[in-house]
């Protein structure tokens, strides 16, 4: 049974290295995850030796549109999803604002789209907003109690002026996963879409389009150990569905249509390193292993990543959900299968501010507030400003940096 070689996995991060950032136990990593040397060697590169123009004849505008031409590539293997279905944007929120735009269109006055107040504002303010055209907006609402929400409560919100449901793989907050499959063969019975972001889920877990049978599925590299870009999947059938919002030449080049600006040319080349990252993970764990497809590399290192923030978030979630004057929002489950390993909590004796301060001090990296899940923290009755505390955890943590953050907490009476 291979388990994860942390100390190796830390040693590609230049940042454990780095004196000062390296007396923190960094625990936000649902804003923003570190990132390996491999990510940084390419921008790097770009900047100092390719920053051109590609895809001209001159060798360093060759070597440019090269170092692209790899990672749009090599990405769509996080999706398990053919090259010409993935779009590389600015972010994930401007990926989602420009599909709204894009699909608007087919739509008429007095269609329904349903979001929730789950997600983070990314994957709701843009659908919202086209209630001002005419669209009915409705919304599936989670429990008041839990940040959760219930299929059923979904099955009466559905009808045949259904287009779209817009939700979250896993909550930034509530973090528990949602049955997207059975969610895509709800809305997929009325001839709607589902469009799902997966922000917070991409870092603990292989995605699959294909088995889930999304729609439309969105991340943000900037999450998953690379530079701030926003990656979307969209399937044939929205493909086809959309207006074009790039250049009006650009009108049937499938990863142009959604793609209203020129891309981040030294970001998208950068993007490449995640998957060299992956790699070298596989590598230093299955030595021996003979060819493997890409693919199928990256769904191996993600079960060693799950199998290890299981173990590590386990703990803290069962500490949380022991205390009974902290609340725990989301499932109190640790299984990786149930949840991602963030948790976000509050107290109903102290402000959440006090304890991120004491967190802070201590030298471990986290936030309070809503994240952008404002509407998911008025709903489960707190101040969207004071919010809860979150702790987000991902595979270079360690059980050490668990252990220092339960001492903080544990010397927190009310």
């Amino acid at each position: 049974m291979v388990s994860l070689d942390v100390d190796f996995v830390r040693e590609q991060f230049p940042v454990f290295s780095d004196e000062e950032s390296a007396q923190w136990a960094h625990l936000e990593n649902a804003g923003g995850s570190y990132v390996p040397q491999h990510v940084i060697s390419l921008l790097n590169d770009f900047f100092v030796k390719t920053k051109v123009q590609p895809y001209w004849d001159f060798d360093p505008s060759i070597t440019a549109g090269n170092a692209m031409d790899r990672a749009i590539g090599l990405l769509p293997a996080t999706f398990n999803a053919a090259k010409d279905a993935v779009h590389f944007g600015p972010s994930t929120s401007q990926n989602t604002y420009v599909l709204a735009q894009a699909l608007r269109p087919g739509w008429k006055t007095d269609d329904e789209i349903i979001v929730t107040n789950q997600d983070h504002e990314a994957n709701i303010g843009a659908w919202r907003r086209l209630e001002m055209t005419g669209i009915k907006i409705r919304e599936w609402e989670v429990d008041h109690a839990t940040g959760l929400l219930d299929i059923s409560d979904l099955d009466e919100l559905l009808n045949e002026r259904t287009k779209l449901l817009a939700v979250t793989h896993a909550s930034n907050l509530a973090a528990t996963i949602n049955p997207i499959r059975d969610l895509a063969d709800r809305i997929h019975e009325l001839g709607g879409v589902i469009v799902v972001d997966g922000v917070s889920y991409a870092p603990h877990a292989a995605i699959d389009v294909k088995e889930l049978d999304c729609d439309v599925y969105l991340y943000s590299t900037y999450k998953t150990y690379g530079p701030h870009a926003g990656l979307m999947y969209t399937s044939p059938r929205v493909l086809e569905k959309v207006s074009n919002q790039g250049h009006f030449f650009n009108a049937y080049n499938p990863t142009a249509r959604l793609t209203p600006a020129g891309p981040d040319h030294a970001t998208i080349a950068a993007c490449a390193g995640i998957i060299d990252y992956y790699d070298a993970v596989f590598d230093h764990h299955f030595s021996g292993t003979g060819a493997v497809s890409i693919r199928e590399r990256i769904c191996q290192v993600f079960e060693l990543f799950g199998e290890h923030e299981q173990k590590l978030m386990t703990p803290l979630v069962d500490y949380v959900s022991s205390r009974s004057d902290f609340r725990l929002i989301g499932s109190p489950s640790s299984s990786h299968s149930d949840r991602a390993p963030t948790i976000a909590f509050h107290s109903h004796a102290l402000p959440s501010r006090d304890i991120y301060s004491d967190l802070i001090e201590a030298g471990i990296s986290c936030g309070h507030g809503n994240f952008y899940a404002r509407r998911l923290v008025e709903a489960v009755g707190l101040d969207p400003e004071d919010g809860v505390v979150r702790l987000s955890l991902v595979h270079y943590n360690t059980a050490e940096e668990v252990a220092r953050t339960l001492n903080v907490l544990d010397e927190i009476k009310p």
